[in-house]
């Protein structure tokens, strides 16, 4: 039988970031959601206020008016405001070399793609939710700090934190601009540990 890995706080609380990240992106808010994100408290730090800041615009929408901004902003008539693709970003086009190279990785990494999901593999949610399980196990052991960087910078880190800029100043933005805020600084705090880390 494997031996239980003992996951640290400091990684639990970084998948959680990556989750609530994930489950903010990939889907139109529920009742469920925004209740519990009224709930949210932040302390003075940056993030903090983000978190504060969010909580305050889940407060202060509904259901409705938040679903209705999700549309606007990633789906749209024809498209939304906001392409959260890596490939997008990175190469202005949809489906590009990006997305080849994040499957390539999935494999190695024996992540599989969910059967329900038609988005593709290099939205944003989806690869928060992939930083999440890669560092406390949801694919296996957890991964390495080497491998978890590896995955951030190749698949994140490198058009992530301009997405999330985008979003906090995109027009349509209400509820979802603090998300925006806390992509953004959550971002930068992650590079800048991998960075020390190194």
């Amino acid at each position: 039988m494997a031996a239980q890995v003992e996951i640290s706080e400091e990684d639990q609380l970084r998948a959680g970031w990556y989750s609530l990240l994930a489950q903010l992106l990939s889907r139109e808010p529920n009742a469920e959601l925004l209740q519990m994100l009224r709930g949210l408290d932040g302390d003075e730090s940056e993030l903090g206020k983000g978190i504060r800041a969010l909580a305050a615009a889940a407060r202060g929408t509904t259901v409705e008016s938040a679903r209705q901004e999700y549309f606007d902003l990633f789906v749209g008539i024809g498209q939304g405001e906001l392409l959260p693709y890596a490939s997008y970003y990175l190469t202005g086009f949809l489906n590009e070399k990006p997305l080849a190279r994040l499957r390539d990785d999935m494999a190695r990494l024996h992540i599989a793609r969910a059967d329900d999901v038609a988005e593709p593999e290099d939205h944003v949610a989806a690869l928060c939710e992939m930083m999440s399980g890669l560092i406390t196990g949801g694919f296996g052991a957890p991964a390495d700090l080497i491998e978890q960087r590896k995955f951030f910078d190749t698949h994140i880190g490198c058009w992530a934190p301009r997405f999330f800029e985008d979003l906090q100043g995109a027009q349509s933005a209400v509820f979802y601009m603090p998300v925006g805020t806390i992509g953004r600084l959550f971002m930068a705090i992650e590079a800048q540990a991998f960075d020390m880390a190194a």
